[in-house]
């Protein structure tokens, strides 16, 4: 009998070896390892954070492992929650978008809690995280259209990613590993309500909900307990129920610990919603081309994707009151741009966001869908940006590729930029300058002693 695809990827999962990763996909999982912890620490004293972290300390548990930033220690599924959160909350980490988009920083806490209280190696980490992207990025390329076409959100796939993940840094065996996919990966699947109209604070909590139920999901395995086996092709499992996209079994298997793909995976260079960065990308090239005074526009055309014109600019995007809807309202983050230069993790407090040339220029920006660009997604997020002034003045910027993505890549310099810009708040330089060099070297180094590495020392 042919093996189900959740035990194929438990055998991958299981199998893969550091020596078999090659050194330029080493290099990039420390570097998104790096990027991630900066975005955590950078979110540590943000209010929907704090709120967050008082929830695990009511929760308690067995110290296993580490809260970044805090220190304190609390179970590994607890642990990965608080970790992913704070990764994810700024929405300033990784992006890969293909069929469907992910954020596959997203699931590296459910490797480094299980890492940490196993006492695993910095070799074995890594490989936890290749196995975290590798696996994600497959599920984005799976179906066709996305299951985000179809109104389900993309933890939905991270549920399926992230018991591998832990199930490999637990040291679960086969069955127990396919048990926890099963368990995981029937019982997490989240709606795309999250991230349309009116934004709450589960717009960045259900995907570290779905890294959490991974760990739950490999500590409950552990002990026996078991779940669907046939996950994907079984009576009633995803293929099945999720039925309105062609599923394609063979992209996500086909070459599995062979051809890796972390590396066409990408950074974000503004702490936003991924489809406002080809849009941010053209204006700003205009703005700095040719020197406009915001005070002087008269108006700003955006042409993008219909889910750009819809779900980022509707009605509620023009007046943005908390930071999950501003950083995902189009006009509001092309209004920034345009007022001041770059758009930063700054510009989302409750104080800026009240901003008066910001809210001026707000209903001068116009969204448009274009059809021809709809043609093009999601393998091309083109935007064409047109800033107009007072005066007649008129420049047009397309943008293919945001800066931050494989095809217009962050350097290492401007990686540990945007890493120290977030860390300054909980580390000293020393301590940002040990973290670099230790997340860049992280091949020599304990879980354990790594994580202390992570705790403020302001």
């Amino acid at each position: 009998m042919e093996d189900s695809i959740s035990r194929k990827l438990a055998k991958f999962a299981l199998g893969l070896q550091y020596d078999q990763i090659p050194p330029e996909c080493l290099k990039e999982a420390k570097r998104f390892m790096l990027d991630s912890v900066g975005c955590a620490l950078a979110a540590v004293d943000h209010d929907d954070m704090l709120q967050a972290y008082e929830y695990i300390e009511m929760l308690g548990g067995n110290e296993q492992a580490t809260v970044i930033g805090h220190g304190s220690k609390t179970n590994m599924a607890n642990a990965a929650l608080m970790n992913s959160l704070l990764i994810r909350a700024m929405d300033y980490n990784d992006i890969y978008w293909k069929e469907d988009p992910s954020h596959p920083s997203d699931i590296i806490p459910a490797a480094l809690a299980p890492a940490e209280h196993r006492g695993l190696s910095g070799k074995d980490l890594l490989v936890g995280i290749l196995i975290a992207y590798e696996v994600e990025m497959r599920l984005c390329l799976a179906a066709h259209p996305g299951v985000r076409e179809i109104g389900w959100h993309h933890a939905s796939l991270t549920q399926f990613a992230s018991p591998l993940v832990a199930g490999r840094m637990f040291g679960l065996n086969e069955d127990q590993t396919v048990a926890a996919t099963g368990i995981s990966g029937s019982s997490h699947f989240t709606l795309g309500g999250v991230v349309a109209g009116h934004l709450t604070n589960m717009k960045n909590t259900a995907d570290p909900m779905a890294t959490e139920a991974g760990v739950r999901a490999a500590m409950l395995a552990s002990t026996g307990y078991s779940g669907p086996v046939e996950l994907f092709e079984g009576k009633e499992g995803v293929y099945h129920v999720i039925n309105s996209v062609k599923w394609d079994t063979e992209i996500l298997l086909r070459g599995l610990g062979k051809d890796f793909l972390i590396t066409t995976c990408g950074y974000k260079a503004f702490p936003t919603e991924a489809l406002t960065h080809q849009p941010i990308t053209a204006l700003l090239a205009i703005c700095n081309k040719n020197g406009v005074d915001p005070h002087q526009i008269k108006e700003i055309l955006v042409r993008t994707t219909t889910r750009g014109a819809d779900i980022l600019s509707d009605p509620s995007k023009y007046k943005p009151a908390t930071k999950e809807t501003a950083d995902h309202s189009l006009p509001y983050c092309i209004a920034v741009a345009a007022a001041k230069g770059n758009v930063l993790p700054s510009d989302f407090t409750d104080e800026a966001i009240k901003d008066p040339l910001v809210w001026e220029l707000l209903p001068k920006i116009k969204v448009v869908a274009d059809p021809e660009i709809d043609g093009l997604f999601p393998k091309v997020k083109r935007a064409i940006v047109t800033v107009i002034l007072e005066d007649g003045q008129n420049w047009t910027e397309q943008a293919d590729h945001a800066k931050g993505r494989a095809e217009n890549p962050l350097s290492d310099e401007e990686l540990i930029s945007k890493f120290k810009a977030n860390a300054k708040t909980q580390l000293s330089e020393e301590g940002m300058e040990k973290l670099i060099d230790a997340t860049m070297h992280l091949e020599e180094w304990d879980v354990r002693e790594y994580m202390k590495l992570l705790v403020s020392d302001l």
